[in-house]
């Protein structure tokens, strides 16, 4: 079979979207299918940063466009990047010569439309013959765009990408949701049925694995020895608020071995420096950028503990992808966000951490200081805790249960 693969995001880009659509084209590759993939040639995050326009990365052939991706500056600015990618992917996909099956996702939001265009034209020049979409919603919109404020329900920026992503789901021969919320909320849109697959992205286990601190430089390079650290490592945004344990921490900024310390985007990390500097809790808060693939465990590793959060209008509506990486390296995990939430669900299944609503400062705070104070007992949780959580990935939320099951739908078309 050959497969078209669609993503703005690809790797060795940081971006959660770009990592597991590549996972996919690889195993697909790893089963006899031949995959050609369209990305974006600049960074997503970091513009300033290019790869080869031509590569071929574990026998995914990967095409890079350019004059695609501008930065995150803003909305207008994304849309330019997304709208100008999916314009070139267009032309060229006209004269991709096989293709039988278009994977695509969210990124951009408006990429969907692209692989339906290329549908249609496929159709013509073959006569009729059906080529079937694959949908893998990451993230929605415009419900993202309407929680985080940044648009309103009437505005015809939200009606017009409502209008799309119903479009979408109506054309996709196979729609997959990261978790139920999402699955109930695209259902709610468009009727599915049993085109709507329920499979939460998988760990990427090929670049994870415990890496007990005595052994871990990346605690050494960076002061970290002898504290306890909770670390939140991924995309930081509104869509998942820090507010509730940056609040905490500033109560706690004259303990001795407390260490916040997050890892993102220049962007991301910046405000959270400011916040720190007004806040006189720069003591206690650590900036780092996103770490590449090769040092990834050793980073998250190098956490006594995982910071989840998720907004409370964002169920359904965005996946942290962020807490796989964290089971997967043995760590519990702290959620801030609502119980009735799949992060929420995952903790509480599993007994691999903790829960905590969004804005319960005094829970937060009463917490971080039981754990940063430490002792046998705190230590025996945490090591529990951490073995719990990669006992649930070693079993259903394994990378070759999880991504076999993704590839089965492709394979099946």
């Amino acid at each position: 079979m050959h497969l078209l693969v669609i993503s703005q995001t690809y790797v060795p880009d940081p971006a959660a979207v770009g990592q597991y659509m590549h996972e996919a084209a690889a195993e697909m590759v790893r089963r006899g299918h031949t995959v050609k993939a369209y990305a974006s040639e600049r960074g997503y995050d970091d513009p300033s940063r290019r790869d080869p326009k031509r590569e071929t990365r574990d026998g995914v052939k990967i095409v890079r466009l350019p004059l695609c991706s501008f930065g995150k500056g803003s909305i207008a600015i994304r849309l330019l990047g997304g709208m100008l990618f999916c314009l070139q992917v267009v032309l060229r996909g006209m004269w991709t010569r096989k293709v039988d099956v278009i994977l695509v996702s969210t990124s951009p939001p408006m990429a969907p439309v692209a692989a339906i265009m290329l549908k249609a034209w496929y159709r013509v020049i073959r006569f009729g013959r059906r080529v079937p979409m694959t949908f893998w919603a990451m993230d929605i919109n415009p419900d993202q765009m309407i929680a985080m404020g940044k648009t309103t329900e009437r505005s015809w920026v939200a009606r017009s990408f409502d209008l799309m992503i119903r479009w979408t789901l109506r054309k996709s021969a196979e729609v997959v949701a990261l978790d139920r919320f999402m699955g109930e909320r695209l259902e709610r849109k468009v009727p599915l049925g049993e085109r709507l697959h329920i499979i939460p992205p998988w760990p990427l286990e090929g670049h994870l694995a415990p890496v007990p601190h005595e052994a871990n430089p990346f605690r050494e390079d960076h002061g970290f020895d002898g504290r306890f650290v909770l670390m939140f490592s991924g995309n930081i945004s509104d869509a998942h608020p820090v507010d509730t344990v940056l609040e905490a921490a500033a109560r706690l900024r004259d303990h001795p071995r407390l260490r916040l310390v997050f890892i993102g985007s220049a962007a991301g990390t910046k405000k959270i420096d400011d916040w720190a500097a007004a806040h006189d809790a720069a003591g206690v808060i650590t900036t780092l950028p996103f770490q590449p693939l090769d040092r990834i465990r050793y980073s998250l590793s190098a956490a006594d503990v995982h910071l989840v959060s998720m907004g409370d209008d964002m169920v359904g509506i965005v996946h942290p992808c962020k807490i796989y990486g964290a089971m997967t390296v043995a760590r519990p995990v702290l959620v801030i966000g609502p119980a009735a939430s799949h992060a929420g669900r995952i903790v509480d299944e599993h007994a691999c951490g903790w829960q905590i609503e969004n804005g319960d400062v005094d829970a937060a705070e009463a917490l971080l200081r039981r754990l940063a104070d430490g002792g046998p007992e705190v230590e025996a949780s945490l090591t529990e805790r951490g073995n719990n959580a990669r006992t649930a990935i070693d079993g259903h939320l394994s990378q070759r249960e999880l991504s076999g099951r993704f590839c089965d739908i492709l394979a099946a078309r």
